[in-house]
């Protein structure tokens, strides 16, 4: 006789682990799970059948944090302290942003370091770790709410592009949202196994993923071979998307109007911000846009539209070709094209990548929900319930480390599966040398300093000894999620020291 476990306040069943899909979006985010009764991959809706959760944050002068829809009205009332776009700041310094902090109406703390960026909100300054959380908070409510049962365990997704910095803040945040965060996956892998699931497994596929969102870009190529989802290649520019475009037909009414580009005035560029994305919309179905705004009319066709984006567009098909050459494949041996995210369902853009791909892109799944479904199914396999596949997945960038004149010596060259582990020995440079600096760097430049530096720790207590005789044995380790651990041995001695990369 089976035994079912029932939740006694509700009365629904709880047969087998609630493990969800979460996709932690730019603009929107939204949770998934598989149906128990059809086994398929479902978005949770609410009531009025929306699954969108706009991540946007509203801190009240009482204390209150608003999430979503809720949030959303307060972006002209009260800029200052409503949030959007946190997933631009993940892992990122004042530095990184420094170009783009007039696109964002609050305050971004600007103390001239590479620590970590703050956000003011009323008197308190929170970490993007911190917003995002509020946000995996409300998802993680939401699932509760709808599925009538506890959540506690989740499989995120992020863009394939991000590093580790990025994608260790990603983590955090899900622990402070009290999730377990079983696995950190890459958005077009999840895409694509959201468009998997009907595949044969004596079937065999070469995909190309194209993620246009709202703040971020990236391509992959994988091939699909007997349930296994094998990435070869990904590139992508993590400060490209959808609010770009939107940037776009702001500037261009400001200049149109003769209104002071450099303006102060929150509350009017978050007017003219959301009336942008108003357009962006409507110009997808219709052939010109008009609104008005303090008396002014803003006017846009679409033709004066796609020159604006042209240029932005160029740049991603930029980065299909370097995926293209990086993968090793022919544009001809690609089967299918699979779009995600909301900006890929502007007819310029389903053109343009058509166009370069040389056939008709695949609409199939609705753009804004396939990372979510796929994060599900990524779920259900982890939950043990799908033995049908296995993921194989890669590190974006290279990883390596410091060595004589400022040289990058790679360890894990860029495209590597992970997991992934690779190791190298080095020597001293002085007679009785007590210690090494290890300093671990990201990128593919031959000098450090045109690198991304992650993390440097010294191995101390080697033994005097002359210059060349130490053997330092220096380890690197990806594992599952693309989190780093560096591990440096003294393999005379057996000192040792190990660092796992998290964001400074």
């Amino acid at each position: 006789m089976a035994k079912i476990s029932i939740n006694i306040s509700t009365g629904s069943l709880q047969q087998r682990e609630m493990i969800v899909g979460i996709d932690l979006g730019t603009t929107n985010s939204l949770v998934a799970f598989i149906h128990p009764d059809t086994k398929k991959p479902v978005v949770l809706k609410e009531v009025d059948g929306n699954a969108l959760v706009p991540s946007i944050l509203h801190f009240s002068h009482n204390g209150d944090v608003h999430v979503g829809d809720e949030a959303k009205s307060f972006l002209i009332t009260d800029p200052g302290n409503t949030i959007f776009s946190v997933k631009r700041l993940m892992g990122k310094s004042y530095n990184d942003i420094r170009e783009h902090s007039g696109f964002f109406s609050y305050k971004i703390i600007d103390d001239n370091t590479d620590s970590l960026v703050k956000v003011q909100a009323g008197s308190t300054f929170y970490s993007p770790i911190e917003l995002s959380s509020f946000i995996l908070k409300e998802l993680k409510k939401r699932a509760e709410h709808i599925l009538k049962t506890p959540v506690t365990k989740a499989v995120i997704t992020v863009p394939a592009y991000f590093n580790d910095a990025q994608r260790q803040a990603t983590r955090d945040a899900g622990k402070l949202a009290g999730l377990d965060v079983l696995r950190i996956v890459n958005e077009p892998t999840a895409a694509s196994l959201a468009y998997g699931l009907g595949l044969n497994s004596d079937e065999e596929k070469l995909i190309a993923v194209y993620d246009l969102g709202g703040g971020t870009f990236d391509i992959s190529i994988l091939r699909i071979a007997g349930g296994v989802f094998d990435v070869l290649s990904t590139n992508g520019d993590t400060y490209l998307g959808g609010d770009d475009f939107d940037r776009a037909i702001a500037n261009y009414w400001m200049q149109k109007n003769n209104w002071d580009e450099n303006r102060t005035d929150k509350k009017f560029m978050q007017q003219i911000r959301l009336y942008a994305e108003e357009a962006k919309k409507h110009l997808s179905f219709n052939e010109s846009y008009t609104g008005e705004l303090n008396g002014s009319v803003l006017i846009i066709d679409k033709t004066e539209f796609e020159n604006l984006i042209r240029p932005f567009i160029n740049k991603t098909i930029d980065c299909c070709i370097n995926a293209v050459t990086d993968a090793g494949v022919a544009i001809s041996e690609i089967d299918e094209i699979v779009m995600v995210g909301g900006s890929t369902r502007m007819p310029l853009v389903k053109n343009s990548v058509g166009e370069f791909f040389k056939k008709q892109v695949n609409v199939s799944v609705n753009p804004d929900e396939v990372v979510a479904l796929g994060a599900a199914v990524q779920a259900d396999i982890l939950a043990g319930n799908n033995k049908d596949f296995l993921l194989l997945d890669i590190t974006p960038l290279s990883l390596g480390i410091e060595t004589m004149g400022g040289l990058m010596d790679v360890l894990i060259p860029r495209n590597s599966k992970v997991p992934s582990k690779a190791a190298r020995q080095y020597t001293t440079q002085k007679d009785g040398q007590p210690g090494m600096r290890i300093s671990v760097y990201q990128g593919e430049r031959d000098l450090v300093k045109d690198n991304r530096k992650l993390a440097e720790f010294n191995l101390t207590g080697i033994p005097g000894m002359p210059a060349g005789l130490p053997k330092v044995e220096v380890s690197f380790l990806v594992n599952a999620d693309g989190i780093l651990v560096v591990k440096a041995k003294e393999l005379r001695s057996g000192v040792e020291q190990t660092i796992e990369v998290k964001p400074q």
